[in-house]
């Protein structure tokens, strides 16, 4: 007669939430384990560990996933062509800024974290779909700032990729800011400053207010 297995002692779905905020935190190079083991309770031996999960690269990845699907989705606006590009952009700053100082997980966004997980060749790849979310979000970014030309909202010499590197690296540096501990009401006040970028490439703005 066979032996059943020892059945698992761990909620496998709050596990994975619990090492989703390991990895986010620390990155996948820094967070051990031990340290995996010891958030996800339940006493979890190495062998169940691996048996539930395969291997600590993929559990990554399957935090990762969840990550995109949930807390990621804040910048999704950006493909919202029934926004207003220029309100598209601001919405996913403010939505991102807001997440990254919500009380529950660690400060800051995974996806922009993701360029420090995996610092040594060997693990480079465990990064590749954070990787892959910050190019689209820059894509987002770029074909706002093209739906802005193309409505004529901004001006038509206006370099869409230039301009969506100003919102994407403001966007990116809300991490460090988060995990400095700046307040979010400054995040806030810059937000609104940033997005004068945006009014100063406006055909109206070069115009200068009409003559009295």
């Amino acid at each position: 007669m066979a032996v059943m297995g020892r059945p698992r002692t761990f909620d496998r779905d709050k596990a994975v939430d619990e090492a989703l905020h390991l990895f986010w935190q620390n990155g996948f190079e820094a967070t051990s384990l031990n340290q995996l083991k010891a958030a996800m309770g339940g006493g979890i031996s190495a062998p169940s560990f691996y048996a539930a999960f395969g291997s600590k690269e993929a559990l990554f990845q399957e935090c990762v996933q969840r990550y995109l699907e949930t807390y990621a989705q804040v910048t999704e606006c950006l493909w919202d062509t029934d926004i207003a590009p220029r309100d598209a952009i601001e919405t996913a700053l403010r939505q991102s800024a807001r997440m990254q100082y919500e009380r529950g997980h660690p400060r800051g966004c995974m996806v922009g974290l993701g360029v420090m997980s995996a610092r040594s060749e060997e693990h480079a790849s465990v990064s590749a779909a954070l990787t892959r979310s910050r190019s689209r979000t820059r894509k987002g970014f770029i074909a706002c700032v093209q739906r802005g030309i193309d409505r004529g909202e901004l001006d038509p010499g206006v370099a869409p990729e230039a301009l969506a590197a100003v919102f994407d690296a403001f966007l990116m540096g809300l991490s460090v800011l988060a995990r400095d501990r700046v307040r979010l009401g400054v995040v806030e006040a810059g937000i609104s400053q940033v997005m004068l970028a945006w009014d100063a490439a406006s055909p109206k703005h070069r115009r200068g207010p009409p003559c009295a």
